[in-house]
């Protein structure tokens, strides 16, 4: 990340370009199509808005020349005891990291996992998880993230 660039804290104000990171994030990973982005961006910020400032929903932003070019967030969650940590405890779930076409491979996403991860780190959060798109993949696995056994059924 050169100079020119800063990772900053959203809020409230930026749910309009956090809505659109989100249904852009979706339209690039073929789960959505064009046509359903617009829906998408404006139900994402309206339900992203009231969250935005609270501990519910914390979003960075990078911004590179006078525009916000790459985001994410994460949400925290409870965990209940599990065998490798008996207190049980919190989880941090990284969520909407997205980097507009134009700013991608130039450290935007790398320095978003950083700040996020410091985050963690200085809140005694010792578990992260994400789902990974094929091209986020190779970035989260620098960190050391590594599959699970999870499994979704969609009702």
């Amino acid at each position: 990340m050169t100079p020119r660039h800063s990772v900053r804290l959203a809020t409230r104000a930026d749910a309009a370009v956090i809505g659109h990171h989100r249904a852009a994030m979706f339209r690039d990973m073929g789960l959505v199509g064009d046509a359903d982005v617009p829906a998408l961006a404006a139900a994402s910020c309206a339900a992203i808005a009231p969250l935005l400032g609270t501990p519910d929903y914390l979003g960075w932003l990078v911004e590179a020349d006078g525009r916000v070019a790459a985001g994410g967030a994460l949400v925290v969650r409870r965990l209940l005891p599990r065998p490798e940590a008996l207190e049980g405890g919190e989880e941090a779930y990284l969520l909407n990291l997205y980097t507009e076409p134009t700013y991608r491979r130039r450290g935007l996403a790398r320095a978003l996992v950083e700040t996020m991860l410091a985050w963690c780190v200085a809140h005694g959060i010792r578990r992260v998880s994400l789902h990974a798109s094929a091209e986020g993949r190779p970035l989260y696995e620098s960190f050391g993230f590594a599959a699970t056994n999870e499994m979704r059924l969609d009702l």
